[in-house]
């Protein structure tokens, strides 16, 4: 359980992996930050390595000038859209009970 908090920990990992699930196909760094806005580049960067390493995305380096980088979710990573769609249904429909001690 705890290993799968680390997975998904952080403001950004379930937008990032949810956006590359639906969009299913080579995305470039650039689309994928507009995609998940307003976060950073930085933020991003380390989210996607994170991902990279544990084999939840496929990064694809083309020698061009100027280089294009590609993302794409592997398999492994699309085998998490039944929980990240159960997690999804849970908030719509118990969002509102959760207390707010901001």
């Amino acid at each position: 359980m705890v290993s799968f908090v680390n997975l998904i920990s952080g403001k950004w990992a379930i937008p990032i992996l949810y956006r590359l699930i639906v969009i299913d196909s080579p995305v470039r760094f650039s689309e994928l930050q507009r995609a998940v806005a307003p976060i950073t580049q930085k933020e991003l960067t380390r989210q996607l390595r994170l991902f990279e390493r544990r084999k939840l995305v496929q990064r694809k380096v083309y020698a061009e000038v100027p280089p294009r980088v590609e993302y794409r979710i592997t398999p492994l990573g699309k085998s998490l859209k039944p929980t990240l769609d159960s997690l999804a249904d849970w908030m719509r429909t118990k969002g509102a009970d959760l207390a707010d001690d901001s």
